[in-house]
């Protein structure tokens, strides 16, 4: 039997098969384990004191030295740092040449931060971000109108660990979790007195019309009720004052939403580009039999075909195998 098996072509098929899968195996668990991008010296010596809670200087007067703490908004998160969008670039890449000096001079903390138009505007590689039309709305936004703000990029954009968001509509939930993180990072309790000079305000009771408010909190951004939507951007950056938020709920629960053209944007132009106009957007809140498409009635087709067509394979080469060995006898 055994003597069998080894000269069995099915034998020899699994003993094969095994052998890809293993081969696979470890060239993707490879791949997935792919070394972090490395820092150069220059942005290791800055992350020496920045990428700590605490960093040591030196009284100039006396010569002491003392350890410091290094505040929130100059501390920064090497990881974070590694895997977001900017990680790749050097300190002195966005920061002036006086921090080449290290310790740096104090008055380098006094430099002007870049905004994201300074180096993504006008640029055609970066152009489907249409960098200019956020440029504008956020000069017409209440952050920027404000006379008391002193809001920029920075402030929801951190650029040490900024990453673009998935645009999937599997991670739609995520997405909405970290806008509202940036919203609430100003907004909330903590920081909003610090920041504004005033008491933050209670944004449970000033929400209290909301029905549903749990819910409405965790599936929509504020940003969609508290900003004017564009049409070529699917972040909205012109934050309307308080008195101008969305307060109707038709102007969300209706076909023309507003959620549609912000929120569910992408997802609509994914469902039309993986079913085409008809099924993703004029048929895609209905069920047309033979129009849409059922994921596991997709993958269960595609699974019995190729079962058949290797069903079909090992019958011929067992015929093939059997009818050369009758011709031998």
């Amino acid at each position: 039997m055994k003597k069998w098996f080894k000269r069995s072509l099915i034998g020899k098929f699994f003993l094969l098969a095994g052998f890809l899968y293993l081969f696979f195996t470890f060239i993707l668990t490879s791949a997935s384990e792919a070394p972090d991008k490395q820092l150069d010296e220059e942005t290791r010596q800055c992350l020496n004191c920045h990428g700590s809670d605490k960093y040591e200087a030196v009284d100039t007067a006396t010569g002491e030295k003392i350890m410091l703490r290094m505040y929130k908004e100059a501390r920064i998160d090497l990881p974070a740092y590694q895997d977001g969008t900017h990680g790749a670039f050097k300190c002195t890449d966005c920061h002036s040449t006086d921090f080449e000096i290290t310790p740096h001079p104090f008055s380098a903390k006094a430099e002007t931060n870049y905004t994201c138009y300074d180096c993504h505007g006008d640029d055609e590689e970066y152009a489907s971000f249409h960098f200019d039309t956020i440029e504008e709305e956020f000069k017409k936004s209440i952050h920027a109108t404000d006379e008391d703000s002193e809001v920029t990029c920075w402030n929801c954009h951190n650029p040490h660990s900024y990453k673009l968001s998935s645009k999937e509509p599997a991670d739609l939930t995520n997405r909405i979790t970290v806008n509202n993180t940036v919203c609430l990072d100003c907004h909330g309790e903590v920081n909003y007195s610090f920041l504004i000079g005033k008491d933050a305000p209670d944004l449970i009771k000033s929400h209290d019309w909301l029905p549903n408010q749990t819910l409405h909190f965790s599936r929509v951004r504020c940003i969609d009720c508290h900003a004017a939507t564009h049409d070529s951007i699917l972040v909205a950056h012109l934050v309307l004052p308080a008195e101008d938020a969305v307060k109707k709920c038709v102007e969300c629960h209706s076909t023309n939403s507003i959620l549609m053209g912000s929120l569910y944007k992408h997802q609509s132009k994914t469902a039309r580009n993986k079913y085409g106009f008809f099924n993703g957007v004029i048929a895609n809140e209905s069920y047309l039999v033979g129009a849409n498409r059922n994921y596991y009635l997709n993958i269960a087709s595609i699974s019995i075909f190729i079962i058949v067509l290797i069903g079909i394979a090992i019958h011929a080469m067992l015929r093939f195998i059997f009818k050369h060995k009758k011709q031998g006898k």
